[in-house]
């Protein structure tokens, strides 16, 4: 199989016919071809080949065929061949949620990320965006969403595609039964779908309490704690944080603190302000926590507290924004460091925290080690995030990684996120790393699809 990129182009011919540029029917041995199967995602259709005296490598695709194979648009694409089919593409789809979009924002507040991928990848293949309520599987199509020529948007109809980018922005776009058989209905049809869902902060753990080498990152971790096991993990380790296993932003996190000659600390957000109690027993604090949350403690995980490196007395942590390459390998696309605001239980921006780069954090806490601490900090998450991937049953291709580095320089994971956010990459140090983010992105749909030479088939 080879692969080549070339420049599609449309013809009036209402047959079925696809002409080759001279360089690129001999490249692919096809001289002398009087038919081929074309195909595009799942649909292939047989045309005649004819070939075109041109330089470069050109396609040009009649009325009738283009009609027949549904090819959204002219532009450069790859091409792979073998004896009998020329394919098209790679055809990837982004599925979304459109909620609250409007026609020139079809995707609400994801319409710019959206729009920014599609833009990279209009030279690498076909990509377009999508809904769950897009599909037709009887007819096994999408009614995707394509930029044009313009920065616009054009809709057309296409095969189910190559692969499935899955960015439903919220656990409530994702949940239930619908998304559950979508999911299933692309892997059945041998199609990858990644990432396939959000996790909990517990799934994580999960996953890896049988990993010895994942757990030496790991903070101790109990979900749905009895008091009785919370009260033996403020006593073994002083502090701990206490979380909803499905929460994010920082939203229901409290902070506990046991002094044993002063009491029990507790800190939490509340509206835009930071609350800090104290409790002289341990029962009170619970009553606390139960008047504000009920039966929902069912669903909290403790974790243990680490002494994070600060600054001004702020506790910094990091966020690694880890991707699949084109190569199937982990990379560190981008990495903030997030210093929390004073008081404050998180470091969530939101919350008061501010963002610097991670060389600014490092070089004021660790001075002239900051470089080796950094180093041995993507190290641990390149390997933390191979770890959740040969424990999870499904695809993934990106996850965010919250790491937390101790005053001895030792590298902690506090929680996994299978669609992390993208607000690092808002500082103006970090533009450029979220740029390369969404340029991993595209090539590891690329692999998936299996768009990629003999020499990356491995």
């Amino acid at each position: 199989m080879s692969l080549t990129l070339c420049n599609v182009h449309f013809t009036q011919q209402p047959e079925r016919i696809v002409w080759l540029s001279s360089p690129l029917a001999k490249q692919l041995k096809l001289n002398g071809r009087k038919s081929i199967n074309v195909k595009l995602g799942r649909d292939v259709v047989p045309a005649k080949v004819r070939t075109v005296k041109r330089k470069g490598n050109h396609v040009y695709l009649s009325a009738g065929l283009r009609r027949s194979v549904r090819i959204p648009k002219t532009g450069i694409v790859y091409l792979t061949n073998d004896d009998e089919e020329i394919q098209l593409g790679p055809l990837i789809g982004i599925l979304t949620d459109n909620s609250n979009g409007s026609a020139s924002a079809p995707f609400g507040l994801r319409t710019g990320f959206i729009k920014q991928l599609l833009a990279l990848g209009q030279k690498k293949g076909y990509f377009f965006a999508f809904t769950p309520r897009d599909i037709n599987w009887q007819q096994e199509t999408v009614y995707g969403w394509f930029l044009d020529g313009g920065g616009g948007w054009i809709r057309k109809v296409v095969p189910l595609p190559d692969v499935v980018y899955n960015r439903l922005p919220s656990r409530r776009a994702e949940n239930g039964s619908a998304i559950a058989t979508l999911r299933e209905r692309f892997v059945s049809r041998q199609i990858p779908f990644f990432n396939w869902s959000f996790f909990n902060k517990s799934d994580v753990y999960s996953l890896l309490e049988k990993d010895p080498e994942a757990l030496q990152h790991l903070p101790e971790s109990v979900n749905n704690p009895t008091p009785e096991q919370l009260k033996e993990l403020l006593e073994k380790h002083h502090f701990l944080y206490y979380k909803p296993t499905s929460g994010s932003l920082g939203v229901g996190i409290y902070r506990l603190t046991y002094h044993p000659r002063k009491g029990y600390f507790v800190r939490y957000r509340k509206g835009s302000g930071n609350v800090l109690l104290r409790f002289t027993s341990f029962n009170s604090l619970m009553k606390m926590l139960r008047a504000r949350h009920g039966s929902g403690l069912a669903s909290y995980v403790a974790q243990q507290g680490i002494r994070l490196i600060e600054i001004d007395k702020c506790p910094i942590d990091f966020r690694f924004h880890m991707h699949k390459d084109g190569n199937n390998r982990w990379v560190v696309a981008g990495i903030g460091a997030k210093k929390a605001g004073r008081g404050s239980v998180t470091t969530h921006i939101k919350n008061g925290g501010s963002l610097m780069t991670p060389e600014q954090a490092l070089n004021r806490t660790f001075g002239s080690r900051a470089q080796t601490v950094l180093q041995e900090a993507k190290a641990v998450a390149v390997k933390l995030s191979a770890a959740i991937e040969r424990n999870y049953n499904h695809t993934l291709g990106e996850l965010g990684l919250d790491i937390g580095i101790d005053q001895d320089g030792e590298v902690w994971m506090f929680e996994a996120n299978a669609k992390p956010g993208r607000s690092i990459f808002k500082h103006p140090a970090l533009r450029e790393q979220g740029r390369a983010s969404l340029e991993y992105i595209l090539d590891h749909c690329l692999y998936l699809s299996k768009f990629r030479r003999k020499e990356e088939s491995s």
